[in-house]
């Protein structure tokens, strides 16, 4: 299933808030993330519905607001990055809170978005040394992601999931991010190379 990413973004002739661009950043990662899982399905990872699905949704998109935030590192001042970084965490927590039936056939409100925060912050601590250049995340960064996701992986596919998550994923991932970004933020988007402190889910 080919995803449509959006390259050109209006606002009716206003400028678009901060927080309206991380919304759709967000929107585009939980695509993302679901249709990644489909390729790695296809390749013969099991990662079957319940908390396989839900953790491997959480680290891909936690990837994904990682990398936005170098990119926006690089295109904002401080203040506004913190805000951009800030809304993004939050607004996939939403997305990801507001499918928790299709993620954990049960679990108690909030949960799942509290969940999120908790991966979104121990990510940004094994991404912190990692950087970016033009083309995405570094192989470090990327290799970092890819032990996260082997984490939660059945045993069977732990040998063999860096090279899928770091040559296919990862890239898919980045490349529609990138895209989008450059439309949002309005230039060639050079992500830069620090991370930023946790985000709490209050």
């Amino acid at each position: 299933m080919a995803i449509r990413i959006r390259s050109r973004f209006h606002a009716g002739g206003r400028e678009r808030t901060l927080a309206e661009l991380a919304s759709v950043v967000a929107m585009l990662s939980w695509k993302l993330a679901v249709e990644s899982i489909r390729r790695m399905r296809e390749a013969k990872f099991d990662i079957d519905l319940g908390r396989p699905y839900f953790d491997y949704v959480c680290e891909t998109m936690a990837f994904h607001a990682h990398f936005a935030d170098r990119v926006a590192f690089d295109q904002l001042d401080a203040a506004r990055r913190g805000e951009f970084t800030t809304a993004l965490a939050k607004r996939m927590a939403e997305a990801i809170e507001d499918n928790a039936d299709m993620l954990l056939a049960a679990s108690e409100a909030g949960a799942c978005r509290r969940r999120f925060l908790e991966v979104f912050n121990a990510a940004g601590v094994d991404y912190a040394d990692y950087g970016c250049d033009a083309k995405g995340p570094d192989f470090g960064f990327r290799r970092a992601y890819a032990a996260r996701v082997r984490e939660s992986m059945p045993e069977k596919d732990k040998n063999w999931v860096y090279d899928q998550v770091m040559e296919i994923e990862a890239p898919e991932g980045v490349k529609a991010i990138q895209k989008t970004l450059a439309g949002l933020f309005g230039g060639d988007e050079k992500p830069a190379r620090r991370a930023r402190e946790g985000i709490s889910g209050e």
